[in-house]
């Protein structure tokens, strides 16, 4: 439906219903303002730069503890491969790879 379309009176009765609307809308946001349930309201509270940098000072010094705390294992825990099974690996992937390339192909 175009809005060029309308009469004066569809016009007229559409405006009434968006101000109905909006009316009704302004009601129930002061119902949800005055109900004290417990529920923070949307707003929002400024943060000064001091309390960042202080947030951001108290996580940094929570993080650098739990890095403290954990002793570095990855090294110690890393397996090596001998030669003879990497040349061994490596032969399996070369066929593996050769296969499905000559799969593609027919």
């Amino acid at each position: 439906m175009n809005i060029y379309d309308l009469t004066v009176n569809q016009l007229k009765r559409a405006v009434a219903i968006k101000e109905q609307i909006e009316n009704l809308n302004r009601d129930l946001d002061r119902l949800g303002s005055s109900n004290n349930s417990g529920i923070a309201s949307p707003k929002s509270r400024p943060m000064s730069a001091s309390a960042k940098r202080k947030i951001a000072a108290a996580q940094k010094a929570r993080w650098a503890k739990l890095r403290r705390a954990k002793p570095v294992t990855h090294k110690a825990s890393k397996k090596k491969m001998s030669p003879a099974s990497r040349a061994k690996l490596s032969a399996k992937l070369k066929a593996y790879w050769a296969a499905k390339k000559n799969a593609g192909r027919k």
